[in-house]
């Protein structure tokens, strides 16, 4: 190589990370200038341009950094913009996986579908293996709902349904028993909670007094979808105002943590335990009333009776004050 050789290089790749100094801090670039600045052709400076180019897209592949060299017309100038990332990394994709295998939503065919598209479209190739390797075992040793029901179509339709307030028919197979009955529902919510999806409706065109043993409960009354038999989506729709004025899914959510209905309860009990983090977590609207020598003091609002169950398990480390 000769001397003019290895200093036109030195050349090239000062003047590279120049430009891309020039970019980082915010400034523009004028090919015509830049190419007068170094006393090179236009077609020099195109050059550079691509290199800073696929240096950033080399780095986006890293990092999850999107960083893209683009034209400005208005301005005349390359300029570097920075956008947030749309893609999930691998890391996030990692948690994803983890928290879908342990939730059991679904079946194991289901499940398999939904991990190989997940990591199929999300996954850098580089990291595809890596990724696999890590949820192999667990998603081999997956064990599917015992309902083994297919449903997302169903969770999809109810989905616009709730978006387009329309009112719906559906056949449901209660709990308890074989019995299969009909309700017309105005739709308000799809959640999830520990392996099942639930529909959150309010009732229409039923006697409450003969049906319900709480018939003034002002609240949504709530369906495993796994259970509902046949559902049929009206052109009736219902006035959201009514509805949504007396129901907030936000504020609902944090009150029926067990997904049974019932009355509005406080409830104030004394923890003994070692975390009570873990109890806060369980319950969103506990808040702290004193702490104690033996203990803290919590009272919080919930929804039904499913809580009774929990504090049944808890007994050794919760005493109930109210």
């Amino acid at each position: 190589m000769t001397e003019n050789s290895k200093a036109d290089r030195t050349n090239k790749s000062e003047r590279v990370l120049a430009l891309h100094e020039k970019l980082r801090s915010g400034k523009g670039i004028k090919k015509e200038e830049e190419a007068k600045r170094y006393g090179v052709d236009v077609k020099s400076i195109e050059r550079d341009i691509d290199v800073i180019k696929s240096f950033l897209s080399d780095r986006q592949a890293e990092t999850g950094e999107i960083r893209e060299i683009t034209f400005d017309r208005k301005r005349g100038e390359y300029i570097l913009v920075t956008r947030q990332n749309s893609k999930f990394t691998k890391s996030e994709i990692l948690a994803i996986s983890k928290i879908l295998l342990e939730s059991r939503a679904f079946t194991k065919k289901e499940m398999d579908e939904l991990m190989e598209k997940l990591l199929s479209c999300c996954v850098p190739e580089e990291n595809y293996k890596i990724v696999k390797q890590l949820i192999l075992n667990e998603q081999h040793h997956y064990v599917e709902p015992h309902h083994k029901t297919v449903f997302v179509d169903k969770m999809w339709e109810l989905g616009v349904a709730i978006k387009e307030h329309k009112v719906i028919h559906i056949s449901y197979k209660k709990l308890k028993g074989e019995e299969v009955v009909e309700r017309k529902l105005q739709p308000m919510a799809i959640m999830f909670s520990e392996f099942y999806f639930y529909l959150v409706g309010f009732i229409m065109d039923i006697d409450k007094e003969k049906a319900f043993q709480n018939p003034n409960d002002p609240f949504p009354t709530i369906y495993r979808i796994d259970r509902i038999q046949s559902l049929e989506v009206t052109e009736e729709k219902f006035r959201v105002k009514d509805s949504i004025g007396r129901f907030e899914e936000g504020e609902f959510r944090k009150r029926i943590q067990f997904m049974q209905g019932g009355k509005l309860r406080r409830i104030k009990f004394k923890y003994k335990g070692n975390s009570l983090e873990a109890v806060l977590d369980r319950l969103p609207t506990a808040e702290v009333v004193k702490e104690e020598e033996d203990g803290v003091v919590l009272q919080a609002e919930v929804f039904g009776e499913g809580v009774d169950m929990w504090l049944r398990m808890h007994s050794s480390d919760i005493e109930m004050v109210e």
